[in-house]
């Protein structure tokens, strides 16, 4: 935690504030290692005197998980802040815009107005300091995303094979769901996508009670957490003989996460390496059926720093985590997705997703 914290407030310096009041829970969690669903993180941009202000129900947790910060009892409201603040000798704070509601803002603003504090505290909107920290992941983040990769590639290597003609897209969920948590997964990232036949043309379809068809396309996109990191991954099935539209978009899309992987570097933009998947598509005829961005990183967050879409600007640093997922959607068919979460090293992309892509189903491809 402390390179964290000394990475933070580097940062905190280059833009002349005094502390940062962190409010995102991914970002509490990464800074300080407390897991509570309640709680602030004051940082000052120098010493060592950083807080943890919580209530009651995580005071003693907070003290345990989080030995590097003083652990403040607070109740609501937001009186405490202004005495903290200037106990703490900071008048310029920023605080995470993009995750503090506006009536929030109001309500601290009031607080911070009232205060009897002599000198009174600035409060500056700020975006993107604990972010792309995030975004570069150290050892101990990538042993548990890789935990997390794990257990959803087995749970889809399991199941997958299992699934039968006139079985539910629920059913199917479920049962992917079960094995998640039953390979010691705290919980499914995310709800699970399961979308067969005309329902895998919606990229975010939410599984019913639809039963599965021989011979259409199933798209399921799951995923584990594991000591608070989540894992991303998507496969493409057909129970039965696959028809030709299925062998060609498959195919395509295949070869375009397969290009994509193969050729994306460091100090890419992420515009520059979601192309190297989209011409691919778009060579094929389908540049109108691959609408969403190729990949998103992931992390605390199922979706975090990288962006790698269209109109992406951020640049791809080596040690960054994130998903290749190209697709095709076709109305009235259906679609195709491939994901996986890859890691990008010196050399390039290195896959740390492992489940089956072929030879899983009878007549079919995963």
């Amino acid at each position: 935690m402390s390179q964290r914290l000394a990475r933070l407030r580097q940062k905190l310096a280059t833009q002349g504030l005094d502390a940062l009041l962190v409010s995102a829970p991914e970002g509490r969690r990464y800074l300080s290692g407390f897991t509570g669903s309640a709680g602030f993180l004051v940082i000052p941009t120098s010493g060592d005197s950083q807080v943890l202000a919580t209530d009651f129900r995580y005071v003693e947790q907070g003290g345990a998980q989080a030995p590097a910060f003083r652990v403040q009892q607070i109740t609501g409201g937001w009186d405490w802040a202004p005495k903290l603040f200037a106990e703490l000798g900071v008048r310029k704070v920023g605080f995470e815009a993009a995750n503090l509601t506006y009536d929030t803002y109001q309500q601290l603003v009031i607080a911070v107005a009232e205060s009897p504090a002599k000198e009174q505290t600035s409060l500056v909107p700020t975006t993107g300091l604990v972010e792309p920290l995030r975004a570069v992941k150290d050892v101990e983040e990538l042993a548990a995303l890789q935990r997390a990769i794990d257990i959803s590639d087995r749970a889809m290597d399991e199941v997958a094979p299992t699934i039968r003609p006139g079985e539910t897209e629920l059913a199917v969920a479920w049962r992917i769901e079960q094995r998640i948590r039953e390979l010691g997964a705290e919980s499914v990232s995310f709800e699970l996508i399961v979308a067969a036949g005309p329902n895998g043309a919606m990229p975010h379809h939410r599984p019913s009670e639809r039963p599965i068809a021989a011979g259409e396309p199933i798209v399921m996109d799951i995923g584990a957490r594991a000591e608070g990191y989540c894992s991303d991954l998507t496969r493409t099935v057909c129970v039965g003989k696959m028809d030709a539209t299925y062998k060609k978009v498959y195919d395509t899309v295949l070869a375009a996460q397969l290009t994509a992987i193969a050729t994306m570097r460091p100090g890419m933009t992420g515009k520059e390496a979601d192309a190297l998947a989209r011409v691919v598509i778009e060579q094929a005829g389908h540049a109108d059926h691959f609408g969403h961005s190729l990949g998103h990183g992931v992390g605390l967050a199922v979706h975090e720093q990288p962006t790698v879409g269209p109109r992406s600007t951020q640049v791809l640093e080596e040690g960054m985590v994130f998903t290749v997922e190209p697709g095709i959607y076709l109305p009235g068919w259906g679609g195709v997705r491939i994901e996986d979460v890859v890691i990008l090293d010196r050399d390039g992309a290195r896959v740390l997703s492992h489940a089956r892509k072929s030879d899983m189903l009878p007549g079919g491809r995963l």
